[in-house]
């Protein structure tokens, strides 16, 4: 597109919003930034981490604002110069976020041996012991800026070793907040002019659905070692969920006193599957609710509690992970089964048989070394079991003031 055509097609839109670091925070917020210090580049804190350098505090039911960091635009194939890289597709010094600049420049991390990913963390949370549940709902998650990346590398894509898909490639991606809504300027396989017949014609956009959620949410393994970003794990992690939207909740079993809370991997949008290895990522904004269910309470009204999972939409999303997706599909039915039999006291062979006839089940992800899948359970379908009210009633009592809605309803 030429920029003429690119400058018409926005001159009357207000200059696009830019959350720099500390700006537009709500006064007296529970406020983490991502300085530096505060952040990992490619790993997950370990419980030393926590012990001796938590980045920040929330108590059980309380709120923490915290500003995520996408890694596109700062890896060492993209040049380690946000400035730079971004500025190639016409974003001004000025929208680029200065604590990427910072982390580029600064933060420590192995190409060889370390994930991509901004890891916000660990957050200490008082009261989360071991066993427990940490329960975490986004309230709100609001783009930084006005734009993101899709890529490929490194030979982690679904088509990795193909010779028409292989490689280090990636789309550029506008974003429009208010209209929840991303695109990009099509080019056509035919090598034809993508604008048609007319070549100082606009060319075609392509424009898909946002839905912002963080691909990294998870709490500090009981290990002086800090794990790889990338593969999830039943302490949560890159879980890759593109569910966690604002509203839902993850609950993720914990691992080691306090918890240890972190984010990352910030998503604009993701298909399930995530196949050719990124999402549209993007940095942003996270203001989570934070509870803790006591692992007797999260026993007998969960059943199993040894791996993640969620509720959103009036959906029970059970997880699975593994070094295939076969394996990763049968521990999420397992799951599925161990959590609906417990919820609802219903005999366990009946809950295999009503997930085969009413439920889906979907590739969560399939590139981040461990597969993972889920299911998504309609909750409704219980609403005649003696326990439905009081399961409804605990998950929403999870969501805090401003995120009590009703979901399971």
């Amino acid at each position: 597109m030429s920029q003429e055509h690119e400058s018409a097609g926005c001159a009357a839109k207000p200059r696009p919003v830019i959350l720099q670091s500390g700006e537009q925070v709500p006064a007296g917020a529970n406020y983490i930034p991502s300085d530096p210090g505060n952040v990992l580049w490619g790993r997950l804190p370990s419980r030393d981490d926590l012990e001796r350098h938590a980045v920040g505090e929330v108590a059980p039911g309380g709120d923490v604002v915290i500003d995520t960091v996408s890694h596109e635009g700062l890896l060492p194939d993209q040049g380690s110069d946000p400035v730079a890289y971004f500025g190639g597709h016409g974003v001004p010094e000025d929208q680029v976020l200065s604590d990427a600049v910072r982390i580029a420049a600064s933060v420590p991390r192995d190409p060889a041996a370390d994930g991509p990913h901004v890891v916000v963390g660990p957050i200490r949370v008082p009261g989360a012991h071991p066993g427990d549940l940490l329960a975490v709902t986004p309230t709100a998650l609001t783009c930084r800026v006005p734009y993101g990346v899709i890529s490929t590398r490194h030979a982690r894509g679904v088509l990795a070793g193909s010779d028409d898909f292989d490689g280090n490639y990636g789309q550029f991606c506008h974003a429009d907040e208010a209209a929840g809504t991303a695109w990009f300027h099509a080019r056509l396989a035919s090598g034809e002019p993508a604008n048609g017949n007319d070549p100082n014609g606009p060319d075609p956009v392509i424009r898909f659905d946002m839905h912002p959620f963080l691909g990294i949410t998870g709490v500090t393994p009981d290990s002086g070692e800090r794990p790889s970003s990338i593969p999830p794990a039943a302490y949560g992690g890159n879980v890759d969920l593109r569910n966690l939207t604002v509203g839902s909740t993850l609950l993720l079993p914990v691992q080691v006193e306090g918890a240890g809370l972190y984010i990352g991997d910030p998503h604009f949008a993701q298909g399930n599957g995530e196949v050719s290895l990124t999402a549209l990522e993007a940095s942003l904004r996270a203001t989570l609710h934070v509870e803790v269910v006591p692992a007797q309470r999260a026993k007998s009204l969960f059943g199993r509690t040894d791996l993640p999972f969620a509720f959103a939409d009036g959906r029970l999303i059970p997880l699975g992970f593994g070094d295939t997706l076969d394996d990763a599909l049968s521990q999420s039915v397992e799951h599925a089964i161990d959590m609906v039999s417990t919820m609802f006291s219903i005999d366990r062979k009946q809950t295999y048989l009503l997930l085969s006839a009413a439920v889906d089940f979907d590739v969560t992800q399939a590139v981040d070394i461990v597969k993972g899948a889920h299911g998504l359970i309609d909750l409704s379908m219980f609403r005649d079991c003696p326990a439905y009210d009081d399961v409804v009633r605990a998950i929403e009592a999870l969501k805090g003031p401003a995120g009590r809605e009703g979901d399971a309803r």
